[in-house]
């Protein structure tokens, strides 16, 4: 059983065959491997059940939050503008984040988000990826 992620075998927890010279005189000793017994294969199943409950309560979590921001509605920010509502400079990715900070108390990672190009005052979409295959739209309100 791996106790740490090895490129060519595997990842942590997985039980991998291998030659027993491999084994013997690398995996083990350096640390990155465990001979398989009934207690190690207990103690494998009851880290891939914790790891399953951990992700599932991620995923929920990520849910609620999904559903937080739609409850929200629109989050304002204010740009500078010149004529005609032309924004000096863009929003980014950042100006989202922080007002989705400033919104919910609950940080957000700015390359978690993508923005559209925005250059004019108006009402527009983010896309913000909360977990792999769970997203949510941030309506936001661009204002000079």
């Amino acid at each position: 059983m791996l106790k740490e992620d090895v490129s060519t075998l595997g990842k942590r927890g997985d039980v991998v065959d291998v030659a027993p010279g491999f084994a013997r005189n690398f995996l083990v000793p350096q640390g990155k491997a465990l001979p398989v017994t009934a207690a190690v294969l207990k103690q494998v199943e009851h880290h891939r059940a914790k790891e399953a409950e951990r992700k599932e309560a991620e995923r929920q979590d990520a849910l609620a939050f999904r559903t937080a921001l739609a409850t929200i509605g629109a989050l304002k920010i204010r740009k500078h503008t010149g004529t005609d509502g032309v924004l000096f400079g863009t929003v980014t990715n950042g100006d989202v984040a922080e007002a989705v900070t400033a919104a919910t108390q609950r940080d957000v990672e700015r390359r978690d988000i993508e923005v559209p190009e925005i250059h004019r005052v108006g009402d527009y979409t983010a896309l913000l990826r909360l977990q792999s295959g769970i997203t949510a739209e941030v309506k936001l309100s661009v204002v000079g």
